[in-house]
């Protein structure tokens, strides 16, 4: 089983982003998916969930971001919109366990991660 997240990279303040995280080994989708990010000595923290039609989103990117999910290619996107410095880190998709669809912010709560992808923003 395997998470593999992409689309990273350098922008500027305003500019867009998609992140991509393709799963292969078995499907997930009936997975609760989400994302989450970290920058160096802070704790990972949630970003988005998706969990069927359901999402939920942190406040700091709520109204920018926009999870999504092609279940016939097994891969949730992040779309980042009017990125800000503050959006730096390291980005990493998770899932949490089969048969399980409550959306968690907790990252203990997810089985499953993928390698990172880094997003960098620039002022």
């Amino acid at each position: 089983v395997q998470l593999q997240a992409c689309g990273g990279g350098l922008v500027q303040a305003g500019d867009s982003l998609r992140l991509s995280c393709a799963a292969s080994g078995r499907t997930f989708s009936s997975n609760v998916m989400g994302w989450f990010r970290q920058t160096p000595g802070k704790e990972r923290e949630f970003v988005a969930a998706v969990s069927g039609s359901s999402t939920t989103y942190a406040d700091s990117v709520k109204g920018r971001f926009t999870i999504s999910r092609d279940n016939a290619k097994n891969t949730v996107y992040l779309q980042m919109d009017s990125l800000k410095p503050e959006d730096t880190a390291v980005y990493y998709c998770a899932a949490r366990a089969a048969a399980v669809t409550v959306i968690r912010r907790d990252r203990y709560a997810y089985a499953y991660w993928g390698q990172g992808t880094q997003v960098t923003v620039s002022s």
